[in-house]
């Protein structure tokens, strides 16, 4: 099941939440998905777009951190050397990252006739969970046109919870998936977004805290507390000048939002955040040796942090908040069947 409504959205907020309260708040970003629900199926595919162009063409700056690596995300390593994404992002379940993989790069070179001929090839990056306690992983049921349909449907409104990559995803022992929000920060004069958009499916069945309410036990009881186990991916979007540097520092943060939750990032955990900024742009091609960028004033940094924090929080509590109670494909096979 998802969160029951009586249990509230009581979180501590300091900062103003964007008009729609989603990551495409962030102006330019835009969200995709493809849900597959049917007999033993429970999965589905979400793109983040970090703007409306060619991303290969401009990209955004941008940094990971790998909160706890049990994961199978690809793209990572060359975000970390770069600083940049150059192709949306796919969050999907964990065997259909080749699948996702394979369709990204056939998108990416219909839309750029250059990659592999006269400039090099294209990073793509995906992102995953396991779905398969409520999927049937193993039938790798997700195809390169489910993947293409959602890399074809970007919009600035999208459903949360049990949609897209999180039709199959579990949450502190309560039906997870997709959650977003949004945050506004003035600075210098101007307002600010910072979204959040998670891929929930990370912790221990009755650890789940809501604004320092332990509302885990009151839900599951203490008798059914389990091993911390699953994983999360947090997509953090700006449109606040920031540095590689500070990209990731506001990454690393993520993992406050986890605590907040009642997670403690278990040993089987694949916990990624990736932040990044419209703000600043890479071209592919240049004239210039030199490029001007910009940069936050450390000294000041704060707030950008505490809104991004509470951002992610709101998102995974909005992912279980607005997930639909679901089959469980594994305990149906063993005979048990569970709902989520």
């Amino acid at each position: 099941m998802g969160l029951p409504i009586n249990s509230g959205l009581n979180l501590y907020e300091k900062h103003r939440k964007g008009i729609k309260n989603l990551i495409t708040d962030v102006k330019g970003v835009k969200v995709g998905n493809v849900t597959l629900q049917r007999e033993n199926v429970n999965t589905g595919v979400t793109v983040v777009f970090p703007h409306e162009g060619n991303v290969f063409q401009d990209k955004v700056m941008a940094s990971s951190a790998i909160l706890n690596g049990f994961g199978k995300s690809m793209g990572l390593i060359q975000v970390e050397e770069l600083g940049t994404i150059e192709t949306p992002i796919i969050m999907t379940n964990t065997l259909s990252i080749g699948t996702a993989a394979t369709a990204l790069t056939k998108y990416m070179l219909e839309q750029n006739n250059d990659i592999g001929i006269t400039t090099g090839t294209v990073n793509c990056l995906v992102t995953e969970c396991n779905d398969g306690r409520l999927n049937d992983i193993r039938g790798l049921h997700i195809t390169e046109e489910d993947v293409l349909k959602a890399l074809n449907s970007p919009s600035e409104y999208f459903e949360e919870g049990a949609v897209g990559s999180g039709t199959g995803m579990c949450c502190l022992g309560l039906k997870g998936g997709l959650g977003s929000a949004s945050r506004l920060v003035n600075v210098d004069g101007q307002e600010f977004t910072i979204g959040a958009l998670v891929m929930s499916n990370f912790g221990s069945s009755g650890n789940l805290i809501i604004g320092g309410d332990h509302m885990g036990i009151k839900i599951k009881g203490v008798q059914d507390i389990k091993k911390d186990e699953g994983s999360i991916i947090i997509i953090i979007a700006t449109d606040i000048p920031l540095s590689e540097r500070q990209l990731k520092r506001v990454a690393r943060r993520a993992a406050i939002s986890l605590g907040r939750t009642g997670s403690y990032m278990g040993n089987g955990s694949g916990d990624v955040a990736i932040a990044f900024t419209t703000a600043n742009r890479v071209p592919h091609y240049s004239t210039k040796d030199i490029l001007e960028t910009k940069m936050f004033f450390d000294d000041s940094i704060d707030k950008i942090f505490e809104a991004s924090v509470e951002a992610v929080e709101e998102a995974i509590i909005s992912s279980l908040y607005h997930a639909k109670t679901t089959v469980g494909y594994l305990e149906e096979v063993k005979g048990l069947r569970d709902y989520l």
